[in-house]
């Protein structure tokens, strides 16, 4: 049973993510990608979120550029650890991506790590996974 979602909002992204794969497979965590977004499909994305305790995830990695909303949008829809990981893109190159995922309402709680650094979210996935 996979014990990571890890979301991005769009096919596009998934190379941003995938260095995130390598570090779970080889610490033994299994996991499940998604490319679904918080704005274009958000009954999708929603439905995926609300029912990832059910199908046994613990944590989420949502990666997201420019509004970055797939961090907070999945913090807001379940009660599991939610890592947020900005992507480099637009002409802020990431700046903005950062600030909207680190500046979510109270309550909304998002654990972030670096601009395009997918790896240190799997890393902080899988100390989360060993308590």
């Amino acid at each position: 049973m996979p014990e990571v979602l890890i979301l991005v909002g769009s096919e596009s992204d998934k190379p941003r993510i995938e260095p995130a794969f390598e570090i779970l497979t080889k610490a033994g965590f299994s996991y499940e990608f998604y490319a679904s977004s918080a704005h274009r499909q958000p009954e999708q994305t929603g439905d995926l979120v609300k029912n990832a305790r059910k199908k046994g995830f613990k944590v989420v990695i949502a990666g997201a550029g420019l509004s970055a909303a797939l961090p907070g949008f999945c913090a807001s829809l379940t009660d599991l650890p939610v890592i947020g990981v900005p992507f480099a893109v637009g002409p802020l190159n990431g700046l903005d991506a950062l600030l909207a995922t680190v500046q979510v309402p109270p309550g909304v709680p998002v654990a972030t790590v670096g601009i395009d650094n997918a790896k240190n979210a799997a890393h902080l996935a899988i100390r989360i996974l060993k308590g």
